[in-house]
């Protein structure tokens, strides 16, 4: 499955209106003014996500698992790197204390941002495309990338995943945590996405 540049800028372009009200909500949450970059968009298999993700994701990795169901139903995941985990939560929190480990307090912050982005990536999703989104209770969980994807082969049971990988940074003062938004959607849902999309491209004139 590939995906045509119109179909790869729509993705882009609805994932900007949700790293916007992303970026937002973190500013109204925390009195701090919070930008996302925009995103960059690419497509793998669920499979490939350990070799993609681990040359810049080494380590430890910090991730919010929240899964989606509906007429399109998968897993969302929002990956930081330990270090990064660290630092996002210190600059959301005004933090001073320099802590090298992610406490409960932390865990907390992280896991509402993760809940927060999640949401509204998928929320624009159901919203633009007209389609129902539900979501269960985000889930922070720390390990590898190479156990990462193991989970997920795991959950596959012999079906063909795919994988939107989404770069952006958090950009928060003058500082900035890169981190990964991965949506993994099974072949059927990931067909019916891409034809919401080009749906949405066809009536709205978008891209």
């Amino acid at each position: 499955m590939v995906l045509t540049d119109q179909q790869t800028d729509a993705l882009t372009e609805l994932i900007n209106i949700a790293f916007a009200r992303t970026g937002a909500a973190l500013s109204d949450l925390t009195g701090q003014r919070v930008l996302l970059e925009p995103p960059t968009v690419a497509l793998h298999l669920a499979s490939e996500l350990d070799s993609e993700l681990s040359r810049f994701v080494p380590g430890e990795v910090a991730w919010i698992h929240q899964v989606f169901d509906g007429a399109v139903a998968g897993d969302a995941l929002l990956l930081l790197n330990y270090e990064g985990a660290v630092k996002l939560t210190e600059l959301l929190t005004d933090d001073s204390n320099s802590s090298t480990r992610l406490d409960e307090s932390a865990r907390e912050v992280l896991t509402e941002v993760g809940n927060i982005l999640l949401n509204a990536c998928l929320g624009v999703f159901g919203n633009i495309l007209r389609v129902h989104v539900g979501f269960s209770v985000p889930r922070l969980r720390l390990d590898t990338v190479e156990e990462l994807v193991l989970w997920l082969q795991q959950k596959e049971q012999g079906q063909l995943r795919y994988a939107l990988v989404v770069f952006t940074k958090f950009q928060i003062r003058d500082s900035q945590v890169n981190g990964f938004l991965v949506l993994v959607l099974n072949m059927t849902a990931f067909d019916r996405l891409v034809s919401e999309i080009d749906e949405w491209v066809a009536e709205e004139g978008h891209v």
